[in-house]
């Protein structure tokens, strides 16, 4: 482990100091400044010179800061002549922007994927991308790690066994049906139409959810709204009980306000993204997904398989 180094930004320092205890290596050292303008200056204080390197920095918000510092982060370490730098984005800003769904939109997943590769990145580790298929914008390595092992150990210790396993939209109905088949739980599927960006309206649910213990399944919690008119439709087609599960919390703008109002008990989400302030809402339980994301930078530093944690 002499030759591995990690290093983070200002994006989730307490995750990348997870994720050295899990490792029992210590945090590259960096000092991160900001000039009165606004731009961005990097110091790196360790030689890097011939190591391995992974940067742990979600692209959470503020997204452009976070991204920038990465990719500065990177040309640093790449001048610096590490052997190898890993950027490790628990969370992967922009994957919404993943296809043109207008005449002139921008494929902004894409670009990102451009920055980073151009920055001098060698080889990706990500969780939960919003696509799977950003995953192809990539020239280089992508290790798509998923939230999923963490995820079913809480529902099976917590929510008993009448469970219906539920989709907030079609986009969504693989990865609720992989997690419905682990639990030997039903499925169900929420008809939704989204009107404009952050703006859904819930339709139908196809499934039976009367008497159940209902879970809803996201990548992730941006403004709730999605999950508030979910959790109401249920209600109304008589689940028992109703939680979510996200990976990613980003709980932007009116997010923590629907979420305390709406019929959801319990949302669990994981710390690819820190919560901050928001970790005090009562309906609110952090996971800690930096065991799995140590391990998968611990085999690919010594070369052995990451396979077993695709799952």
């Amino acid at each position: 482990m002499s030759r591995l180094k990690i290093f983070t930004g200002n994006a989730n320092p307490d995750l990348a100091k997870e994720i050295c205890a899990y490792l029992c290596i210590p945090l590259g050292s960096t000092v991160i400044k900001r000039f009165s303008d606004g731009e961005v200056n990097v110091e790196i204080r360790d030689n890097v010179r011939g190591v391995d390197v992974f940067v742990i920095q979600p692209t959470c918000p503020p997204v452009n800061d976070h991204l920038m510092e990465l990719l500065i982060l990177m040309d640093g370490l790449k001048r610096a002549s590490a052997m190898r730098v890993t950027a490790v984005l628990p969370y992967y800003g922009y994957a919404r922007q993943d296809r043109k769904v207008l005449p002139r939109a921008p494929i902004t997943a894409k670009l990102v994927a451009d920055l980073l590769t151009a920055a001098g990145v060698s080889r990706l580790l990500t969780m939960d991308l919003h696509a799977g298929q950003i995953q192809g914008f990539f020239n280089i390595p992508v290790d798509h790690l998923y939230s999923a092992p963490v995820m079913l150990e809480y529902i099976k210790a917590k929510y008993g066994n009448d469970i219906v396993i539920v989709s907030p939209d079609a986009g969504g109905v693989e990865r609720a049906r992989a997690f419905a088949k682990r639990l030997s739980a039903s499925l169900a599927i929420i008809d939704k139409r989204r009107v404009v960006p952050n703006v859904a309206q819930v339709l139908n649910i196809i499934g039976e959810v009367d008497g159940k213990t209902a879970i809803l399944l996201d990548d992730m919690v941006d403004t709730a709204g999605t999950l508030a008119q979910s959790a109401a439709a249920l209600r109304r087609e008589g689940a028992k009980h109703i939680y979510a599960c996200s990976t990613h919390a980003v709980l932007s703008g009116p997010a923590i306000e629907r979420l305390e109002k709406s019929e959801i008990e319990e949302l669990v989400v994981t710390n690819t993204i820190p919560l901050g302030p928001k970790a005090a809402c009562r309906k609110i339980h952090v996971l800690t997904v930096a065991p799995l994301l140590g391990e998968a930078i611990k085999r690919i530093h010594f070369q052995d398989s990451v396979s077993s944690l695709f799952v």
